[in-house]
């Protein structure tokens, strides 16, 4: 986690995201890239791509800059490397190739959620970056001044296609010192006797390396209601999932428990790209 990518749009969340992140940086010796995306008219894209000064988006980019100067100056962003950039694009387009091209090793995110109407057709940045980045996605809910991961949730079927993304989550736990509880959801639909559970998790846990974990099993009528409930129950600190990164008519019809989660969860969510 050395170098941290925080999209802002200058929301009390973007901050929230950015305080995780300092944080994070400070614990790893990592630097912070601050993005700003300008999304603009197609018209105006056009013109910024041709090299015509607008005066209108000059003002728009030169308001982002101050914005961002003065967010840099914030104490709690002492001791941290930061860089600003501002990209005229998307915002979700531009999150993704800025991570790409800089090799970013997280994402830091603040997102209020979603539910109902606006959850099904409109979605937020965050969601989306969920379903699409390559590198893993912390999202934030609230402000937390002392973030610390003792208890990490990462729930699973622990099929053989996670274990390429579980190596970054158990990286993940131990930089953070923590314990990491893998959970796997008993549902009526998909349910499994008790022994076969810990057979499947313990052969797929016996190639990593890691510091500290426990198992467990949790019965519920649905995964993310399991999750939810489970993360309660031992107050953790963090929840974790990979995720698909299904697109269209899959996407709609089978869904996303890692972006139900993004919306729904009031802890914070880290995601994993399988």
């Amino acid at each position: 986690m050395k170098k941290i990518l925080i999209p802002t749009d200058f929301s009390k969340h973007a901050e929230y995201a950015l305080k995780v992140a300092a944080q994070i940086a400070k614990k790893n010796d990592g630097e912070i890239i601050l993005l700003h995306m300008l999304e603009l008219p197609h018209q105006a894209s056009d013109a910024v791509g041709s090299g015509t000064d607008i005066p209108e988006i000059m003002f728009f980019k030169n308001a982002a800059l101050r914005r961002l100067e003065e967010i840099m100056d914030e104490d709690y962003l002492d001791g941290i490397k930061v860089s600003e950039v501002i990209q005229f694009e998307l915002a979700f387009d531009g999150i993704l190739k800025i991570s790409q091209t800089n090799n970013v090793d997280l994402i830091v995110m603040g997102s209020h959620g979603a539910s109902g109407y606006k959850e099904m057709f409109i979605g937020s940045n965050a969601e989306k970056v969920v379903r699409n980045s390559e590198v893993p996605v912390l999202i934030i809910k609230k402000e937390e001044n002392d973030f610390k991961v003792d208890n990490f949730v990462f729930a699973s079927d622990f099929a053989d296609e996670i274990k390429k993304p579980f190596q970054k989550v158990v990286d993940f736990a131990n930089k953070f010192d923590a314990t990491l509880h893998l959970a796997m959801i008993n549902t009526p639909n998909n349910f499994k006797p008790t022994s076969e559970s810990n057979d499947i998790m313990d052969k797929f846990t016996a190639g990593f390396t890691i510091n500290k974990f426990e198992t467990h099993i949790y019965n519920e009528t649905n995964v993310e209601k399991g999750i939810l409930n489970f993360s309660n129950s031992i107050d953790a600190d963090l929840i974790g999932m990979s995720t698909h990164g299904r697109k269209g008519l899959s996407h709609f019809f089978n869904g996303s428990i890692s972006e139900d989660l993004v919306n729904h969860a009031a802890r914070p969510v880290v995601t994993f790209k399988i």
